[in-house]
């Protein structure tokens, strides 16, 4: 029987006749998605899901979906699905995350010309027969200085056309090297200066833990007066409130909007004002657009049903039927290594070594490698793939080397990642035990064993004694549990490394205080 694909967003014509000419069964129902109960009752029926943003994949309908094996996202964000339900129950979770830059750079571009000349009103005002040109005066975009928070494929896209209108361009990216900024045109800068410096700020970094809220009141008034913002990335980055506000004071001269931190925004505060132009998440609203990601998500969906082949996968990377087992806890090793770096970075990673020792070397190395610049970005851009992140991280100019060694110590394969920043160098190595389990067998280029655990501390310090009693009283005074502890150290009173395996995060406070010891000289809470 051949495999059923339910379609249950609104998705091009062109993605239906590519499941019927591939040979799957289809069902377009481009309403279903908004009936969750009806959704319920019928995905058990489907092996495959093809969605857009309207569709909501709970929990609740991923237990209901006992034969689905693969969800498509015809476009790039997975908010609407719940990919660690989704991971748990084995179920692949794909997006197209190239085929929506064009056109969501395109609208940004246009919203920014529509706000410096008041086009919304105008065009309102004019259609009423009001002819209220003294009241529509604008401001040209030429030689203006647009900001941009977050520059990588949609923003350096957005950068290219803002060039072409003569405009001043400067990012704020953390993971955006000087090279990729010299290359693109714009200046990398630190986020304070871009707030001063902008007359028209753009977001264009995905809604993570970093970024949500970061244009707040207190980012605001770091701006110069008469300044515009722009968000067609993501609702949730600007704080509206806040925003409001400074329309109100008049110190923003203006808004544009096509995402908000509740959708979809039928009411809003911001819709009162003339200067605030605002548009349903229109972003990726174009026919080419539509087309583009339509066709991707179908031909990736029938490749997977068809042949076990994937891309473009969130929770998986590209790899074979035939190679899975024996790689399996590799990739999982090598995840966590990258999300470990990715966690302690600090700033733009210029560079990245990765050690494949022993037998490791010979697996597919193109999955690990992918895997690892995954994890190794998805902390501060959160959208990240394994098939995207070698594209990211060369967009970014990052450059990548991969060196196989023959076995060290007495460990028969493992896993180092080794990465240069802007100021410094950030090492990490791992192994998979007979269990199955991946450990940390090396942090610094000191030796030492540990599991990961969900929520860990990690710590760097002078190896002196009373250390450990003096952290101990500080976790023990903030109610942290201490699941395990294990430490390295280079040499006696030398460079030590701790990591400690808690049954809950460690709160910022608590951190702090860590900090404050007089041994300790880096210490951050990691995720796993």
């Amino acid at each position: 029987m051949a495999p059923r694909v339910l379609i249950s967003d609104k998705l091009s014509p062109t993605a239906v006749q590519i499941f019927k000419d591939r040979g799957l069964e289809v069902d377009y129902e481009p309403d279903l998605g908004k009936d969750k109960d009806e959704l319920v009752k019928r995905i058990g029926d489907y092996d495959g899901l093809a969605i857009r943003s309207a569709t909501k994949v709970t929990e609740k309908v991923l237990e209901a979906a006992k034969n689905l094996k693969v969800i498509g996202r015809a476009g790039i964000g997975v908010d609407n699905i719940d990919v660690p339900r989704a991971s748990a129950k084995g179920i692949i979770v794909m997006n197209t995350p190239l085929g929506n830059a064009v056109t969501t750079a395109e609208h940004t571009i246009a919203m920014m010309l529509a706000l410096a000349r008041n086009l919304p009103r105008a065009d309102r005002t004019t259609k009423e027969g009001k002819w209220e040109k003294s009241k529509l005066m604008g401001v040209e975009v030429f030689n203006k200085t647009l900001g941009l928070i977050g520059c990588g494929n949609i923003g350096s896209i957005v950068a290219n056309r803002a060039q072409g209108l003569k405009m001043r361009v400067i990012a704020f990216d953390p993971y955006l090297s000087p090279e990729r900024a010299e290359e693109i045109g714009v200046e990398k800068v630190e986020l304070d200066e871009l707030l001063k410096r902008a007359d028209f700020l753009s977001l264009h970094t995905p809604l993570t833990d970093k970024t949500r809220g970061i244009i707040n009141a207190d980012a605001l008034a770091k701006m110069k007066k008469g300044a515009r913002v722009i968000n067609c990335a993501r609702g949730g980055l600007v704080v509206e409130k806040d925003l409001k506000a400074a329309i109100e004071s008049g110190h923003i001269a203006g808004a544009a909007l096509d995402v908000y931190e509740s959708e979809p925004a039928r009411e809003n505060d911001l819709f009162a004002f003339d200067n605030v132009v605002c548009t349903p998440h229109l972003g990726a609203s174009t026919t080419e657009a539509q087309e583009n990601v339509a066709v991707q998500i179908a031909e990736q969906i029938a490749d997977y049903l068809l042949s076990g082949a994937v891309n473009n996968a969130l929770n998986m990377p590209s790899i074979s039927a035939e190679e899975a087992p024996r790689l399996k806890p590799y990739i999982d090793l090598a995840d966590k290594l990258g999300s470990f770096i990715g966690q302690i970075a600090g700033s733009a990673i210029e560079d990245v070594t990765i050690e494949y020792g022993g037998h490791v070397g010979e697996m597919n190395t193109r999955a690990l490698t992918s895997t690892l610049l995954a994890g190794m970005l998805r902390p501060m851009l959160g959208e990240v793939n394994m098939v995207s992140a070698p594209i990211v991280a060369k967009e970014r100019g990052m450059t990548i080397n991969e060196v196989r060694q023959t076995p060290r110590g007495v460990y028969e394969g493992y896993i180092r990642l080794e990465v240069a920043t802007e100021n410094s160098k950030r090492a990490v190595a791992g192994t998979v035990f007979a269990d199955g389990k991946p450990r940390v067998i090396q942090v610094k280029d000191i030796n030492m064993e540990a599991e990961f655990g969900p929520s860990m501390l990690y710590i760097i310090n002078d190896d002196t004694p009373g250390f450990i009693g003096a952290l101990g009283s500080i976790l023990g005074d903030e109610n942290v549990n201490i699941a395990s502890m294990n430490l390295g150290r280079s040499a006696p009173g030398g460079e030590a490394v701790l990591l400690i395996d808690v049954d809950e995060p460690v709160s910022e406070g608590t951190l702090e205080k860590v900090r404050a010891l007089p041994q300790v000289k880096w210490a951050s809470a990691l995720a796993f």
